[in-house]
């Protein structure tokens, strides 16, 4: 085993037993727990006025690209289905 494999494989250790012992207490890890639903909260509705201003300000959103991203490979797959096509009339018009 190398060295660096080795000193992974500690570090990973070292650190899990950490995060145990740090999670041992059930208080803590319901404060951690609500603290992380908290900041979650706080993310989506960020998010949620960051779109409203967006949308205001008539710039893009997020999910308007997202939405472009899918209408797009859609696209490029019937291209492709079309171009499949196209070469098969043209192979079977060869003499």
């Amino acid at each position: 085993m190398s060295v660096r494999k080795r000193l992974t494989e500690k570090a990973l250790g070292v650190g899990q037993k950490a995060v145990e012992r740090f999670f041992a207490d059930e208080q803590r890890a319901m404060k951690v727990a609500a603290a992380v639903g908290k900041v979650q909260q706080g993310k989506r509705a960020l998010e949620k006025r960051q779109e409203g201003l967006m949308r205001a300000l008539q710039l893009a959103t997020r999910s308007d690209f997202k939405s472009v991203g899918k209408q797009l490979s859609g696209l490029k797959r019937r291209i492709r289905e079309l171009e499949e096509r196209l070469d098969a009339l043209a192979t079977e018009r060869r003499p």
